[in-house]
């Protein structure tokens, strides 16, 4: 079985960046309500960007990282809930905008943790030997899936993209990844599919836009997801003490703090930078990771942890290469 390390990683957001007063100008809200609470200062929202827009900026800014050809791509995965279209997939539209050719792309929907997913199952078909560079991409328009009216939730998600490259190795840096899901709790998190009715069916939505109980959501993460990391870890010899980095999906400051607690970790090896660009549900994780690049040396080792609607969860151990 091939080892597999990631190679190139990228980011992008749309050009409007909105701060916590600019809604405060529409929304009974303030810049201190917000970010007491969440942790949030700003984020990026889109004026025209589509998914497919920052996903393909994001996988361009991957390949460049990674200095790796387009035409050496052979897997392209992109983990998205807001996606342009149902088909062609969000995947098929970066590899044509990308000039990757010959791949197989798919999308796949796991919310917030779309990105651990969809790096599970790359990182498993290049350790099986059927892929060498595999393009994994988070990215999201969470904009135009929320309530403009509904302070729940429209000071929290947000837009933007990362990406990831995958390639086979001799040394293997990707020790572990654990995924799981519970549609127990499936109605936590929900955004209904935008169907039309027609002559056999006049079934009418209830809603057109994504609903959240925030109270369930947080019990959910501050115990799935120490758990997740616990089970993460094991077997490999390693305690959460000896994770250099941890780089949690970018929903709640107090979420993550939480987690650090439970795991008897100085919450200063959280890295953070949700102040900057809110919740980007899929895209989160490898933007954050992006922006912790310059903190990382070789061999450190890394916490990546994703939670969302579903309900969904999962988190990988690697060393940085």
């Amino acid at each position: 079985m091939y080892g597999v390390k990631i190679n190139g990683i990228g980011r992008a957001v749309p050009e409007l960046e909105l701060s916590n007063q600019d809604i405060a100008e529409f929304i009974d809200t303030s810049d201190e309500w917000i970010e007491s609470r969440t942790g949030i200062k700003s984020r990026h929202i889109s004026t025209g960007e589509t998914t497919t827009d920052l996903a393909v900026m994001a996988a361009m800014h991957a390949l460049k990282d990674g200095d790796i050809d387009a035409g050496s791509i052979d897997l392209v995965i992109v983990a998205t809930v807001t996606p342009d279209s149902t088909m062609p997939s969000t995947a098929c539209l970066v590899a044509k905008k990308a000039g990757i050719k010959n791949a197989t792309c798919f999308d796949i929907s796991a919310a917030c943790s779309g990105f651990i997913y969809a790096s599970e199952i790359a990182v498993s078909f290049i350790k099986q030997g059927n892929y060498k560079n595999a393009l994994v991409i988070g990215a999201e328009v969470l904009s135009r899936a929320v309530d403009w009216d509904d302070r729940s939730t429209c000071v929290l998600f947000a837009d933007g993209a990362g990406a990831a490259v995958y390639t086979r190795s001799s040394e293997n840096k990707i020790v572990n990844i654990l995924t799981a899901s519970d549609g127990g709790g499936s109605d936590h998190i929900t955004l209904p599919t935008l169907t039309r009715a027609n002559r056999f069916n006049q079934t009418e939505m209830s809603s057109k836009y994504m609903e959240m109980n925030g109270k369930e959501v947080y019990k959910f993460a501050t115990t799935a997801v120490p758990q997740n990391i616990q089970d993460v870890l094991n077997g490999t010899g390693y305690t959460p003490e000896d994770i250099d980095l941890f780089i949690l999906h970018q929903a709640n400051s107090r979420i993550m703090d939480s987690v650090a607690k439970k795991l008897e970790v100085d919450k200063e090896r959280f890295f953070k930078n949700l102040q900057d660009y809110g919740n980007t549900s899929a895209a989160s994780i490898p933007m954050a990771l992006v922006d912790a690049k310059p903190y990382l040396k070789r061999g450190d080792k890394l916490i990546l942890s994703g939670f969302g609607a579903g309900l969904t969860w999962g988190s990988m151990f690697i060393i940085w290469d």
